[in-house]
C-alpha cells in the first residue's frame, strides 16, 4: 500500500466515525448512519479529485473506502451510547481526521506535480469540504466555519508547510508527517488553549 493509499483510507475511517457520531446525535436510523458517514468520510477527496481530474475517483478506483466508511458507521452505530460526551469525543476525532485528510491531499497534489497554491488547495479541500458536506446536510453549525476556531487556517498551515518542505526531502514521507504534525497542533491548540483569529464586530455607521 502507498503512503497516500494509507492517508486515504486512515482519513476515510475517521471521518466516518465522526460522520457516524453526528447521525447518533441526530438519532438517525442505521442506514442514516451510513449515508452521512459516507458522504462524510469521501466528500473532501472526491471535490479533490474532480477538481484534479484525477480518473478514477479514488473511491470508485477502489470500492473498499465505501466498505470502510459503512464499517465505522455500523461499529458506532452500536457503540455511540458508550461515550460519555459524544460531542466532545466528535470534536478531538475531527483533530485527527483533519491531520490525516489534509496530508492525504496534499501528498495527491504533490505526486502530481502540481504548483504550491494548488497543493495548499488541494490539501485544504480534501480535510475541510467532507465535515462541511456533513454539518451542512444535518443542519449543523459546520464546524470549519466556527468563530474564530483554527480549522480551516490549519489546513492551509499544514499544507503550506508540506509544499514548501517538498524540495528538500527525497520523498515525500517527511513532509507529509510535518504537514500532519502542522495541522494537528493548530487544531488541537485551538481547542484546548483557545487560539483564535480575529473575528469581525460591526461598528456603528459613521454620520
Amino acid at each position: 500500500m502507498t503512503l497516500i493509499a494509507f492517508l486515504d483510507f486512515a482519513s476515510v475511517f475517521i471521518f466516518a466515525l465522526t460522520g457516524a457520531l453526528v447521525a447518533s446525535r441526530q438519532q438517525l436510523d442505521i442506514v442514516g448512519f451510513a449515508f452521512v458517514a459516507c458522504l462524510t468520510a469521501v466528500g473532501g477527496g472526491t471535490l479533490r479529485d474532480v477538481l484534479l481530474d484525477r480518473n478514477p475517483i479514488f473511491w470508485i478506483a477502489q470500492p473498499m473506502y465505501i466498505g470502510v466508511a459503512c464499517a465505522a458507521a455500523v461499529l458506532v452505530f452500536f457503540t455511540a451510547h458508550r461515550f460519555e460526551s459524544r460531542l466532545k469525543t466528535l470534536i478531538w476525532l475531527d483533530t485527527f481526521a483533519l491531520a490525516v485528510a489534509v496530508p492525504a491531499g496534499t501528498g495527491v497534489a504533490l505526486s502530481l506535480d502540481q504548483p504550491t497554491l494548488v497543493v495548499v488547495l488541494m490539501g485544504t479541500i480534501t480535510g475541510c469540504m467532507g465535515g462541511l458536506l456533513r454539518d451542512v446536510v444535518l443542519d449543523d453549525l459546520p464546524v470549519v466555519l466556527k468563530q474564530g476556531e483554527l480549522y480551516v487556517t490549519a489546513a492551509v498551515a499544514g499544507a503550506t508547510v508540506a509544499a514548501l518542505a517538498r524540495p528538500y526531502f527525497p520523498d515525500a514521507l517527511i513532509p507529509l508527517m510535518l504537514c500532519a504534525l502542522v495541522t494537528w497542533a493548530l487544531r488541537a491548540g485551538s481547542l484546548a488553549f483557545g487560539w483564535r483569529l480575529p473575528v469581525y464586530k460591526s461598528r456603528p455607521p459613521r454620520v
